[in-house]
């Protein structure tokens, strides 16, 4: 199976609308084609279907059998590329660090380098008893997270 064909195929299918990016494409055992997909505001059906044809009309299933797979990514997986960041900017998410730690917080903001969280905080309150709220941030490189979730929530 020529696979620089094939990435040129999905190549030109995403560039027909502006909004969409791939995130992932794997050629697994079998001859299975795996092509994830997203868009700037979401991806609809319609264009995982458009995707799919565009690549598969370009292949001859007489020369060489195959199986393709066009997806939009999946709200329990990570997040891959720097795009899906961006994307998600002002939504709540759990980010694992490769110390082990987790933060979770509303991204405010995603650049070349590094995210910001940010979330609210119970602290002991400087004079006196109780607690007060107060607004933390933190800047995470990107080297530094483990995996990066969008956290649902109802």
């Amino acid at each position: 199976m020529d696979k620089n064909k094939i990435i040129n195929l999905v190549d030109q299918a995403i560039e027909e609308n502006p909004e969409l990016f791939l995130i992932d494409l794997k050629f697994l055992p079998d001859n299975k084609i795996y092509v994830e997909v997203d868009g700037d505001n979401g991806i609809a059906l319609n264009e995982c279907i458009r995707i799919s044809r565009a690549v598969e009309h370009n292949l001859d299933r007489e020369e060489e059998d195959f199986s393709l797979e066009v997806t939009s990514p999946d709200i329990a997986n990570p997040l891959k590329i720097k795009r899906q960041y961006i994307k998600n900017i002002d939504r709540t998410l759990q980010v694992k660090l490769k110390d082990n730690s987790t933060v979770e917080g509303k991204l405010n903001n995603v650049n070349e380098e590094d995210i910001e969280l940010e979330w609210k905080a119970r602290e002991p309150k400087p004079i006196g008893k109780g607690k007060v709220t107060v607004i933390k941030k933190a800047i995470i490189p990107f080297v530094d997270i483990l995996e990066a979730k969008v956290k649902v929530i109802f």
